[in-house]
């Protein structure tokens, strides 16, 4: 008997713990009073107040770029050294060169975006490139170590790979390009994608190395709501995060979807 109550407990406190302060925030951003932690009756003000706010407006917009441009580059690159590391097992530099593309993976985001800066900076008095900090400093730094996360996630799919349907394909007279295009990258599609979304995940999230790199007027959106809260929690800070919360929802649950309606196909076949 207590052992059938202490796991509903135990689940239900853990829950609570996990998802308490997130119904909190969504709770607080319809509230009226400009005070988060005062309930005064509801309201949808902060909402009008957040789509008036340019600055915010602004650095959503610029996040929401930089993300996009960074997870792609970071999916191309990672794929390639993925494939580089899984196809080919013995060349020179192969763990020197698997190294310094886990790298990323442990070193800390302070240290990382030290560097970095340190490289532009450098690399402006050299060569005359990039002038000054931006959006292009930052789209190459969440570039830099969102390869190393797509590696991984690419890697793992190709180490499962089947190659006797590569090696079919070709037999019937495929050449190597089409046999990529009709047969590898259909495979590893599910990996590609969710590689590209961590790489955006991680890339809109960052705060550190994009503090680093970034100059005046790029600031990305992590950016303007931690200069925010240093200064008090605002309610359109909760409206913000209460978007945010029901955009990443309404993806969760149409990944889940397509994942259901997706297994009896794979059954039937």
């Amino acid at each position: 008997m207590r052992r059938g109550w202490f796991l509903p407990i135990a689940a239900a406190l853990g829950f609570s713990f996990l998802y308490a302060p997130i119904v909190s925030l969504v709770i607080f951003s319809f509230n009226e009073s400009r005070l988060v932690t005062v309930w005064s009756g509801f309201s949808v003000q902060w909402y009008g107040e957040l789509f008036r706010d340019p600055q915010m407006l602004g650095a959503a917009w610029l996040s929401l770029q930089i993300a996009a441009l960074s997870a792609t580059i970071a999916l191309v690159l990672g794929t390639l050294a993925a494939v580089a590391l899984v196809r080919f097992r013995r060349f020179r530099g192969r763990t020197l060169f698997s190294g310094m593309v886990s790298a990323p993976l442990v070193m800390p985001d302070v240290i990382t975006g030290l560097s970095l800066l340190l490289l532009f900076v450098a690399m402006e008095g050299i060569l005359g490139w990039p002038q000054g900090r931006g959006m292009l400093t930052i789209v190459i730094a969440h570039a830099t170590f969102c390869t190393a996360y797509v590696c991984v996630v690419v890697q793992s799919r190709l180490s499962d790979f089947d190659r006797s349907l590569e090696e079919a394909a070709m037999d019937l007279g495929a050449s190597p390009v089409r046999t990529f295009f009709d047969v590898t990258l259909p495979i590893i599609a599910p990996a590609l994608v969710s590689g590209w979304l961590l790489g955006f995940t991680l890339s809109l999230d960052d705060l550190v190395i994009a503090s680093f790199v970034s100059g005046p007027g790029s600031s990305t959106l992590p950016m303007v709501i931690f200069s925010k809260v240093r200064l008090g929690v605002s309610p359109d800070v909760n409206a913000l995060a209460t978007i945010i919360i029901g955009i990443v929802a309404l993806g969760v649950l149409a990944a889940t979807i397509i994942q259901l309606r997706s297994k009896p196909k794979s059954g039937q076949a």
